[in-house]
């Protein structure tokens, strides 16, 4: 019997933690994938932040370090600098990487350091009960503001991508979605890209991926897809994003 599916070698062998229909172990074995392919796994080097995906140092078979929250980006780019043969990756959810590391991230783009960045962006933060984010919708609702996100109060949701696309002229930087099959397939190719710009000592790599969260969205898996197409999607278009392209907009 041909064998038609299977575990990449750069993932561990601990059974994923997250909450059914979590969209981190998509995305997890997505990056595996690619580090298989590339051959880098003897010279990768994962950073973990807190939130739901601080548990993923179990799940890929490289070095991996845990940051502060947010601070991945800072961390990155001393391991890289230190050691320039290896190739450097943050895992951030939207809580850490556009709130508390906000500052980080701005900074360590706008450097063009050669690390590469997954950015999951599901509008919540999930590991703390489900409070409002930097990139929760308007009208969304959330555990800390149940009637839904009001501008007023709270301002409007952040577009990651677009803003470190305007402060880092050498980079790859790309939203992508993982809500069905075609796109699954996408959300692989913006990854391998954002490691391949580091690799090939380019700049900076970042792949934003729109992501479900069904216990604090408090919808069922199949709905949460839905709903990335129908809600998040309008908002935080898909694409590849450059400096020169949103000066010209």
């Amino acid at each position: 019997m041909k064998r038609v599916y299977g575990k990449p070698d750069a993932m561990t062998d601990v059974p994923f933690p997250y909450c059914p229909g979590c969209s981190h172990g998509t995305i997890h074995r997505l990056i595996a994938e690619v580090i298989d392919e590339l051959e880098i796994a003897d010279r990768a080097i994962g950073i973990t932040s807190a939130g739901c995906s601080v548990r993923n140092w179990r799940q890929f078979d490289c070095d991996m370090v845990m940051a502060l929250h947010g601070r991945g980006p800072a961390v990155a780019t001393g391991l890289k600098r230190a050691q320039p043969e290896t190739v450097i990756f943050t895992y951030q959810g939207d809580g850490d990487m556009a709130a508390i590391g906000t500052g980080e991230i701005v900074h360590a783009a706008s450097r063009c350091e050669r690390i590469t960045v997954i950015y999951v962006n599901n509008g919540v933060f999930g590991a703390t009960g489900g409070q409002q984010a930097p990139t929760t919708l308007i009208g969304q609702f959330s555990t800390s503001y149940p009637t839904g996100r009001d501008p007023r109060t709270s301002g409007y949701p952040l577009k990651m991508a677009e803003m470190l696309a305007r402060v880092s002229p050498e980079s790859y930087i790309a939203r992508v979605s993982i809500h069905n099959v075609k796109n699954i397939i996408k959300a692989k190719k913006a990854i391998r890209q954002a490691f391949l710009v580091q690799i090939e000592d380019r700049g900076f790599g970042l792949a934003e991926v729109l992501a479900a969260c069904p216990t604090n969205w408090r919808l069922e898996p199949v709905r949460c897809m839905q709903k990335i197409k129908s809600d998040v999607i309008p908002y935080y278009p898909l694409g590849e994003f450059s400096s020169q392209s949103l000066k010209a907009q």
